[in-house]
């Protein structure tokens, strides 16, 4: 990563509120690196179409913003509340002037951390917090993989297959034990309660199951369909079904049907701290693109 900082360069920043706009200036930077930047990307699309506004999909609650020379944009910022800024550095070039022209132009607006590759997230963060006087903490570090081919000696087990209406009876209880896993430091899971959250949930089409003898074992889902890129998300497995395979089946199963369907590679994101998924997804075929920072004001 390589950083510099383009003396005598005037910076110029822009805070968006049409995000069809925010759209046109920003998808082709942001698609110079589609695995690295597949969040923003997918999030972006999803402001652009408009087809979903639950929770926090609506634009109209979003920060767009980026700090453009005289050449293009340098600098995309994204904030979809109440989750954390994401940042790209265009080329992965990070620029100190570009940096702090972003800094000054969000000073009237509340960030509660940042989420973007490692080099950039750690400058920004610390310069970030010197100016406000505040400190900032690791949530989560994070690895970014891409995989272009399932390895064929990944042992496979059962059926994968949608999730349905009648999975209702484990779904939401495994979809909160997944996000209790990926929330740092989290110890306890939400019990569900609204049924009707996870029925949109299934209704997308995106989640599938792994059977084994007709009992379900682990999920995995699809998200954030690109041109080329498909992510790979909620892969969850119940603790009493670990150390089997099964998650590694499931994932390689479902990454082999997404590269059936045309996409050329899928990407993931693992928690460092989870060497056992780490080692799980390479051994299908995933291989590391960069690490990523999830970093909490404080």
């Amino acid at each position: 990563m390589q950083l510099y900082d383009k003396r005598g360069q005037d910076m110029k920043f822009k805070l968006y509120k049409d995000v069809h706009e925010f759209y046109k200036d920003t998808y082709d930077v942001l698609m110079r690196h589609e695995e690295q930047n597949i969040i923003p990307l997918g999030n972006i699309i999803i402001g652009h179409e408009g087809k979903d506004k639950s929770q926090w999909r609506d634009p109209a609650n979003w920060i767009m913003a980026t700090v453009s020379d005289e050449k293009e944009v340098r600098l995309t910022a994204l904030m979809t509340p109440p989750h954390n800024l994401t940042l790209y550095a265009t080329d992965n070039i990070i620029d100190s002037k570009a940096i702090n022209c972003l800094i000054e132009g969000l000073k009237d607006h509340s960030i509660p951390g940042v989420t973007t590759e490692r080099s950039l997230a750690e400058y920004f963060a610390k310069e970030y917090t010197r100016q406000k006087g505040l400190s900032y903490k690791t949530d989560m570090e994070q690895r970014i993989y891409e995989l272009k081919a399932v390895n064929p000696e990944v042992r496979q087990f059962g059926k994968l297959r949608l999730l349905e209406e009648k999975d209702m009876s484990f779904f939401p209880y495994w979809l909160e034990a997944f996000n209790a896993a990926m929330t740092y430091g989290k110890k306890e899971m939400a019990i569900p309660q609204d049924g009707e959250v996870y029925s949109q949930r299934i209704s997308k089409k995106q989640i599938y199951v792994l059977e084994v003898d007709g009992i379900p074992v682990s999920m995995a889902g699809l998200s954030r369909e690109m041109k080329a890129a498909v992510g790979v998300s909620y892969v969850y497995t119940p603790p009493y079904y670990g150390g089997k395979g099964y998650a590694s089946s499931c994932v390689a199963q479902l990454s082999q049907r997404a590269l059936d369907r045309g996409f050329e590679k899928c990407v993931l994101y693992t928690d460092l701290q989870n060497p056992i998924s780490n080692s799980i997804y390479q051994k299908i075929g995933y291989r590391a693109i960069c690490d990523s920072l999830m970093l909490k004001f404080e």
